[in-house]
């Protein structure tokens, strides 16, 4: 165990402070998340060293398409989450034990000689924040050593603090809006809106590249005044350069009940993020064409393709053709 960061005792239980529930956590008890535990009056991690998946990707699988495309990610894992999607993709991680013996044990330098193999390393799978120790020390270890981009996938709920303290190992963040409602936080994820939103402003304002992913699942968050509010509020709050990724939805978990997402409402989604202004608007989980247009001129600056990429035609960092400036990191790390 690792004695975690980011808590404070409180009246002889320990106040997690690391994400936005701010567990109250008893002496043996776990926070929601079910990775840190309060023993002897002391908040501890239970995953750090520990590795569920471990494996190389494309960034654009994270996904992340205006962050070094075509380059290859160690995307990795451990166990446990601090929301409870009814929907979960990956539900043996985010609701597994963190005591198996499943978990391989892995140091930071162990981690980081892997990671520098490749162009950086991606914190995904399961909810990054909750393992904060763990990827920190991974993080700043390959920052020490030149190593390459690091990269959060995460559902946004870490608090100010330990986001500010990271940033400057962080590079990147997609971070999952799960819909544009608080009641649809409170009742299909078990969290709430606001410090979702948050993180994506403070994470903007301290330079970490950021991506939004919106997950359409249809009669629970795909209405079109949904989707337009939640246009209007990255336009309004973030700016309409931000990159946004409409992505499809598929019967897992506790919802299986529920149907895939129509084709047309995914179009339907990306003309409404167009009409309102929203500049780069990719769809995912369907064929789909997810091309780097300029927004100026409409000039092709990027192909994409089944997770390959060419080499985007930029001067400068700008259109060749108008000169618009193309929000894009694309030298490579290594």
């Amino acid at each position: 165990m690792k004695e975690a960061l980011f808590w404070e005792k409180e009246d002889g239980d320990v106040r997690c402070d690391l994400c936005s529930h701010h567990c109250l956590i008893k002496e043996g008890g776990r926070g929601i998340c079910n990775v840190r535990v309060n023993k002897g009056g002391v908040l501890y991690s239970l995953v750090y060293g520990k590795v569920a998946s471990l494996t190389p990707d494309p960034i654009e699988k994270k996904p992340l398409y205006h962050f070094y495309p075509g380059t290859q990610a160690l995307s990795f894992g451990t166990m446990g989450c601090n929301f409870r999607c009814l929907h979960c993709q990956n539900v043996s991680l985010s609701c597994g034990d963190p005591e198996s013996s499943f978990l391989k044990e892995m140091t930071p330098k162990e981690i980081v000689d892997i990671a520098k193999r490749y162009d950086g390393i991606a914190w995904t799978y399961n909810e990054p924040t909750i393992s904060y120790e763990y990827s920190y020390d991974v993080f700043k270890g390959l920052k020490e050593r030149g190593g390459g981009y690091t990269v959060y996938v995460t559902n946004g709920y870490i608090t100010q603090e330990p986001l500010e303290y990271i940033s400057p190992c962080l590079d990147a963040m997609n971070i999952d809006v799960k819909a544009f409602t608080d009641g649809f936080y409170k009742k299909v994820v078990g969290a709430r809106l606001e410090p979702v939103l948050e993180t994506c402003k403070r994470a903007r304002e301290l330079d970490i590249h950021i991506e939004l992913t919106y997950l359409i699942i249809p009669g629970y968050n795909d209405s079109k005044d949904e989707v337009s509010d939640f246009c209007r509020w990255i336009s309004d709050e973030l700016g309409k350069d931000t990159v946004v990724h409409f992505s499809r939805f598929h019967p897992h978990h506790k919802m299986r009940d529920v149907d895939p997402t129509p084709s047309s409402k995914m179009y339907e989604a990306r003309d409404i993020a167009h009409e309102l202004g929203l500049e780069y608007v990719y769809i995912g989980n369907l064929p789909a064409n997810n091309d780097l247009h300029c927004p100026g001129c409409d000039e092709l600056i990027l192909k994409r393709g089944n997770f390959t990429t060419d080499k985007p035609k930029l001067k400068d960092g700008r259109c060749p053709r108008c000169g618009k400036v193309i929000p894009l990191r694309y030298q490579r790390t290594r």
